[in-house]
């Protein structure tokens, strides 16, 4: 798995530099580049290429959504580790941006991956007809703002030490993490045309959103911040409203499992196509960082 996880680092960290190069050069550069690249698991990217393979759609034509994808992912970690967000100083294993350059620049850095991304989906070079390339755009508009990422990271903030629902948990994780794994599991089926796979794909996104978080929980619970590359230990402190905080760790872990065997059970009818994506939903649950 880390042999075809690190292909898809490169790949995508490759044609990012290579749009970037040909950006006009302005003073934003080097930090939206600092908190975009080299770092960054690219979980999303590979679930885009998965899923891409499913249903036989162009690589090149992935490899440009997984970009944009990848300039919405860092924007939100870049605001999230911001002081009047979670406070974070240390961000895949080096400074946070706000940390290495200031909080301003790392806002407007921020701000400007985020459009950068609209940028790159709307680009001649995305061959798809234009219903479709609206439709990619409108649906990672609506994962990233105050219905998705932005939204998410509000409740989150606003859950900190008061006791909240199960429901309301959920409802917040696949808000803040959920709907941009959603979006890269129905982008691949948008561009294919093979659109009575939609609702499927959405609803497994969104459970591969909850995996990722919990996931992500646990390491906060359990990790160190060396192997990390961020700081752990936080959640508690903070009073965070996690699925850990409200269940335990034996339930949360359980839930996990449960819910990763519902969904490979939808992904049954695709057969041996389905195995990369299943690899990376074990991956996405199994991680240490």
């Amino acid at each position: 798995m880390q042999k075809k996880l690190n292909k898809i680092v490169n790949i995508t960290n490759n044609h990012l530099y290579k749009y970037f190069s040909k950006q006009k050069k302005t003073e934003l550069i080097k930090p939206m580049l600092y908190g975009l690249l080299p770092g960054g698991k690219k979980v999303r990217s590979k679930i885009l290429f998965d899923i891409g393979s499913i249903f036989n759609v162009d690589k090149k034509q992935i490899l440009h959504v997984a970009a944009a994808v990848e300039c919405i992912h860092a924007y939100s970690l870049i605001h999230d580790d911001l002081p009047c967000m979670d406070n974070d100083n240390l961000r895949r294993g080096k400074l946070t941006t706000h940390k290495k350059f200031s909080e301003s620049t790392a806002i407007l850095a921020g701000n400007s991956l985020l459009t950068v991304a609209f940028q790159i989906l709307s680009e001649k070079k995305l061959n798809l007809n234009e219903q479709k390339k609206i439709k990619l755009i409108n649906l990672l508009s609506e994962s990233s703002g105050h219905t998705g990422i932005a939204g998410g990271q509000f409740l989150d903030l606003s859950y900190e030490k008061i006791k909240k629902t199960k429901k309301q948990i959920i409802d917040m994780q696949i808000k803040k993490t959920g709907k941009l794994f959603s979006f890269c599991c129905i982008a691949p089926i948008i561009m294919s045309g093979k659109t009575k796979y939609l609702n499927k794909f959405n609803k497994i996104g969104n459970e591969i959103g909850l995996l990722f978080q919990i996931a992500d929980d646990l390491i906060d619970l359990r990790g160190k911040t060396s192997s990390a590359g961020k700081q752990t230990k936080k959640d508690l402190k903070m009073g965070k409203a996690t699925l850990i905080s409200l269940l335990g760790t034996n339930n949360t872990i359980k839930y996990a499992d449960n819910l990763k065997l519902k969904i490979f059970k939808s992904l049954k009818i695709f057969g041996k196509k389905g195995d990369d994506f299943r690899e990376t939903i074990n991956y996405i649950l199994n991680r240490t960082k």
